[in-house]
């Protein structure tokens, strides 16, 4: 019920009005280091420094005018060209429909091939995030169209909790295409996806390991401590190399995790998002992991004058979030 809510109150205008409000929008920045192309690149130096590389992401989606898709498509050039003149650890990711999609699907492909472009130019690779099932199939239909013109440094998200997704890797290791496995965080019905999160657990690992032996490099993209452990299993039993494969993580979640990882020698790879369109990414995030919304709310009462009623938050990674 809470992840309904979060989900149904990351469409209201009036929730991010207050929240805006409040401290929640400071605390917001260990998720979204800022709003602005630069704030990106410190935060993505920052990460670099301590072991891990960066998928940086645009916040935005269902964009439904030429003028602010090319907008982001520029904002993603100048993202790119930041990280090819500073050498910087990091790609890009985006959402199809951020970039036209729903205008039409040839203003996608020409506002995107900019992009594309210039990727390659820079030596970097661009991830197209998976949105809610009604956009599943378009997204990989339009992949698919750019693979088939030879693009290479492309890839896709797939999520665990959609009933079609096996069938989805299984066709993208034939590709040979690299792909970045999440749970999902869309409320989808039942006839689309699994309800029971030990059924969306379940095929996680399933998928997650049928990645592993067959996939491209693969994305495993949890900061659920037990799929972690069922991927260092699976990775141990099956000898396989640990650049084989990366795991993927939230800036700001988990970063104990992250260290940990990098400390035994995996990759790990953050996600670290920016822009103006903060609010119904942080309400998503805390959808996603309910635990989050103990570690902002011990925030916001530790910053109020009520502070001395709290326990005092935990530092750097641990605790709830």
């Amino acid at each position: 019920m809470l992840r309904d809510s979060l989900i149904y109150l990351s469409h209201s205008e009036a929730a991010k009005a207050v929240v805006t409000r409040t401290p929640l929008r400071a605390m917001a920045r260990r998720f979204v280091p800022g709003e602005t192309v630069p704030d990106l690149v410190g935060a993505i130096r920052e990460a670099n420094g301590v072991g891990l590389t960066v998928t940086g992401n645009y916040l935005g989606e269902s964009v439904h005018d030429e003028t602010n898709a090319r907008r982001a498509a520029d904002v993603y050039l100048r993202v790119l060209e930041a990280i090819g003149s500073q050498g910087l650890g990091a790609s890009v990711s985006l959402k199809f429909t951020q970039l036209g999609q729903d205008i039409s699907e040839r203003f996608l492909a020409d506002n995107l091939g900019a992009v594309l472009d210039r990727a390659d130019q820079v030596g970097s690779f661009v991830r197209f995030d998976m949105e809610s099932s009604e956009y599943t199939q378009r997204t990989l239909e339009a992949f698919e169209k750019l693979w088939a013109t030879g693009r290479r440094n492309i890839g896709v998200v797939l999520q665990s909790y959609l009933h079609r997704t096996a069938g989805d890797v299984a066709h993208m290791n034939r590709l040979g295409a690299r792909v970045r496995l999440c749970k999902g965080a869309y409320a989808e019905p039942p006839e689309v996806a699994f309800q029971d999160r030990d059924q969306v657990d379940r095929s996680f690992v399933e998928l997650m390991r049928t990645l592993l032996e067959e996939g491209e490099r693969p994305g495993i993209a949890t900061h659920d401590e037990r799929m972690i452990a069922a991927t260092v299993d699976h990775h141990s039993k099956g000898g396989f190399a640990k650049d084989r494969f990366e795991f993927q993580m939230l800036h700001g979640v988990r970063r104990d995790l992250q260290q940990q990882l990098v400390a035994d020698g995996f990759n790990v790879r953050v996600y670290i998002p920016f822009g103006e369109a903060w609010y119904p990414y942080l309400m998503r995030r805390l959808a996603e992991r309910p635990a989050n919304v103990l570690f902002l709310a011990g925030s916001v009462i530790q910053e109020s004058p009520l502070g001395f009623l709290w326990p005092k938050a935990n530092g750097g990674g641990g605790g709830a979030h």
